[in-house]
């Protein structure tokens, strides 16, 4: 497999992509790439402003009401998949991707401007709610839409290269997220400014962002999958999707376990570092930000060995290490207070999830027909992340605050081993023609 991998990299560099192509797939990146910062910034920049809207002596109690709201956000997911990803098949990608960018912004802007629990009381986390429930709508829509977007127009031999960086573009987000913590930390800002105001800059700057994608996103050209395949669309793009409803629930399964791994690894994880480890904020941010810059190259190069061995491969390594190692890699977290250690069991952590976040949404993609492929990928991937995604930290700090933190670690392996079952029981859908409106 390494021989084959290895072989395969030169010719992937210089593939078939033309350069409309390529502005086409850099445009849906970068627009994925703000979407994400944007709403992960609400998580990771959490433990600053939890005290503005939630007053408490008790941080866990504060993150755990803010978690609660990043939850309602994933609620809102569902609907917003729904909504964009039938507007996806049935007007086009490029506009659908447009119209989600908008909505990211208006939503990052609420979150900036709302004043804090001490000036507007109660209305304070409404005005929160608010402001997330319209983020999810928007993140429900992005994440299968773009997947969707990028296997149509990525050359037919490296989907799963080129679809590597649509999770390069996740990650780049959160460090974006990251990154800008880290310079108001040590450069910008004091941690008494950060808490009292400053944890408002990075909505400010989402929003400004958000209106930079929405331009990258007018240049991007329709694929052909969809131009084609329109003229062949039914009356009811929901209705046919119902008629794949086996496809729908080997999707789900796919996700299950994934999911929940990667809001442990990557947005947890950061939290967990501060209250279980005992490392201090800044610091929880560097061995976090560390961790995920050298995951992010991993995504295409675990895409590109789907290219060579199959979808399903990837996916089993991925089901096959979260199950057997979850439980002992945070058993050993838990019980080092060593900065070094905690970034290296966090960096493996994260290498087992990249069999599931370089090629699960391409592997959904090559399971449905191009006439309902944004809804029918979409919408199963945002129903898993509002039930099991978007709970993860709560479930997390609910058994911390029980005093029963090691269930979650087994919560964890259990639901990826659910998903384990599945990959040992799909087919392989390397070979599958996304381009055919059949």
């Amino acid at each position: 497999m390494a021989k084959a991998l290895a072989e395969a990299i030169v010719p992937t560099i210089g593939s078939t992509a033309s350069p409309v192509r390529i502005r086409s797939i850099v445009g849906g990146l970068a627009g994925n790439l703000i979407e994400w910062y944007d709403f992960l910034a609400y998580s990771i920049f959490s433990i600053y402003f939890a005290p503005a809207f939630f007053p408490s002596d008790k941080p866990t109690v504060q993150l755990m009401n803010t978690a609660a709201i990043a939850a309602v956000g994933y609620i809102a997911r569902p609907l917003g998949s729904w909504l964009i990803g039938l507007y996806a098949d049935r007007r086009g990608r490029k506009s659908a991707l447009t119209g989600s960018v908008l909505a990211m912004c208006i939503g990052s802007l609420m979150i900036a401007l709302t004043p804090g629990y001490a000036t507007i009381g109660v209305f304070a986390p409404l005005m929160l709610i608010a402001a997330r429930l319209l983020q999810g709508l928007s993140m429900g829509g992005e994440y299968g839409t773009s997947a969707t977007y990028l296997s149509e127009i990525a050359p037919a031999n490296r989907r799963g290269f080129y679809l590597g960086f649509l999770q390069v573009s996740v990650v780049a987000g959160q460090l974006l997220a990251l990154g800008l913590m880290l310079l108001m930390q040590h450069v910008l800002l004091t941690a008494a400014q950060i808490e009292r105001w400053g944890w408002r800059i990075p909505f400010v700057v989402g929003g400004a962002l958000a209106l930079f994608a929405l331009y990258m996103r007018r240049n991007v050209v329709e694929t052909e999958a969809f131009t084609h395949g329109a003229q062949h669309a039914g009356s009811s793009v929901a209705r046919e999707m119902l008629l794949h409803w086996r496809q729908i629930l080997l999707a789900l399964g796919i996700t299950v376990g994934g999911t929940v791994a990667f809001y442990t690894y990557t947005v947890y994880m950061q939290k967990f570092l501060v209250n279980t480890v005992g490392l201090g904020k800044e610091t929880a941010t560097f061995v976090s930000a560390g961790a995920l810059l050298l995951y992010m190259p991993l995504q295409p190069l675990f895409g590109l060995a789907s290219d060579v061995v199959g979808r399903r491969p990837v996916l089993i390594c991925f089901g096959v290490c979260s199950t057997l190692f979850s439980v002992p890699l945070f058993n050993a977290l838990s019980h080092t207070h060593s900065a070094t250690t905690a970034f290296l069991l966090s960096f493996a952590g994260l290498v087992m999830l990249s069999g599931f976040t370089s090629v699960h949404m391409l592997a959904k993609t090559e399971l449905f027909p191009v006439r309902i492929r944004a809804l029918a990928v979409g919408l199963p991937y945002a129903l898993t992340t509002a039930i099991l995604g978007g709970t993860t930290e709560f479930v997390a700090l609910r058994f911390k605050a029980d005093g029963h933190e090691a269930w979650f670690y087994w919560y964890v392996t259990v639901w990826a081993g659910i998903s384990l079952l599945v990959y040992l029981g799909m087919p392989e859908t390397r070979f599958r023609a996304v381009g055919s409106a059949a």
